[in-house]
């Protein structure tokens, strides 16, 4: 069949600079170790390369920096494969990155055996982002944790402190208690078992 009967994403790469290639680590190992780790302990062992970093992190070419209880940051370069089709960061690159940011904080503030999943995520995008605005930094700081539920939000900025994406979330909080019986529930963030809902 000639190329030109095919769709652009079945098309060969006349440009290799633009090829990419990666790898990333088994993730069920960090989720193992997850029940067994305080959240700022297991999140400072991905940081530290003790326990693999997540897959989409890999994916999406962002790194985690620092953490302590309550926030985490995370640095993130805009490149070409990042890009939409009218040339710029996709909307949902800095979303997963910002969410990322929420959630991990969240996680930072739980004790061991506690897990959490995010209820809903509230971006705004403030200016487009293109490889031209160079290394980024997303901060994500708790603003409100309670027994059930934590809120969270996300500064995306570039390096001189310009704020390019706003977001907010709530997670949902469960707890360790006694197992019923015969109870069974999905896994949520970090392997960990919890509660069906509904």
């Amino acid at each position: 069949m000639p190329e030109t009967d095919l769709r652009p994403s079945q098309q060969g790469h006349a440009d290799p600079a633009r090829e990419r290639c990666y790898d990333w680590d088994d993730a069920a190992a960090a989720a193992a170790a997850a029940a067994d780790l305080d959240g700022t302990a297991f999140l400072q062992a991905i940081l530290d390369g003790t326990l693999p970093g997540a897959p989409l992190a890999r994916t999406l070419d962002f790194v985690p920096v620092s953490v302590r209880p309550g926030a985490v940051v995370f640095e993130f370069t805009p490149a070409e494969f990042h890009y939409n089709p009218i040339g710029s960061v996709h909307g949902g690159v800095l979303a997963a990155v910002c969410d990322s940011a929420c959630g991990c904080a969240v996680h930072s503030t739980l004790p061991a055996g506690t897990s959490y999943t995010s209820l809903d995520l509230n971006i705004k995008f403030l200016r487009p982002v293109t490889s031209a605005v160079g290394r980024m930094r997303c901060e994500g700081t708790v603003t409100h944790a309670g027994s059930r539920s934590a809120l969270a939000e996300a500064r995306l900025t570039d390096s001189a402190g310009k704020l390019f994406a706003f977001a907010t979330s709530t997670c949902m909080i469960f707890r360790p208690g006694p197992r019923r019986p015969g109870s069974d529930g999905a896994a949520g963030r970090g392997g960990r078992r919890i509660p069906q809902l509904g």
